[in-house]
């Protein structure tokens, strides 16, 4: 079974990805806002996909305060979870915000919160998942 790491201080909104993932991706899910965790959990494995709020209020990595964009900048610049796709989630999407935060971030894909069309929110986190029938 796969899973999705979810990286998200909302908890309500946490509950939500994590019941979509489960009951209609049947996707494993874990859930974490701590920085030092994300990065443990992604270099071990242990996450095939991470969905990250790109707005963490209570982030800190190494003294510092940390969002989204700069935990999956951390993630691309390491060989170790480079590969690990990485889908921003986001509830302040103007104009232009997406393609300033994928290229900021290095992302591999954006999704805006409210989510909507949960099937539309499964198949696109499905569809980054990495294949093992290579």
């Amino acid at each position: 079974m796969k899973t999705v790491l979810i990286v998200e201080d909302d908890l309500i909104n946490a509950r939500v990805f994590s019941k979509i993932l489960t009951k209609r991706g049947g996707l494993g899910v874990k859930h974490t806002e701590n920085v030092e965790e994300v990065m443990k959990i992604a270099q071990s494995g242990e996450a095939d996909l991470i969905l990250m709020d790109v707005s963490l209020s209570r982030s800190v990595y190494q003294g510092k305060s940390v969002d989204g964009i700069k935990i999956t900048q951390m993630l691309k610049s390491d060989p170790q979870t480079a590969n690990l796709p990485v889908i921003l989630v986001t509830a302040h999407a103007m104009e232009g915000d997406r393609e300033n935060f994928l290229r900021l971030s290095g992302a591999d894909g954006y999704i805006s919160k409210p989510v909507v069309d949960h099937q539309q929110f499964v198949d696109q986190i499905i569809a980054l998942l990495p294949n093992d029938n290579h």
